[in-house]
């Protein structure tokens, strides 16, 4: 391998808004997101929690009146 031309190489966490956390290696110091697999209703079953994007879900009821 080539010296000097690879990323730096870190131990972090990754940090959900859940507040799950996994240990992982990672090119990133800090990473956050807002879903994970202990909270994402396709891996949890939970059809109650809606994932929302700037609240399209709101907006599609609305506008459907469901």
């Amino acid at each position: 391998m080539k010296a000097g031309i690879h990323p730096e190489y870190y131990r972090t966490v990754i940090r959900c808004a859940c507040g799950n956390e996994v240990e992982v290696g990672s090119t990133k110091k800090d990473i956050r997101v807002e879903l994970c697999s202990k909270c994402h209703p396709f891996y949890t079953g939970n059809k109650a929690r809606v994932v929302d994007t700037t609240g399209r879900v709101d907006k599609f009821r609305k506008k459907y009146g469901l």
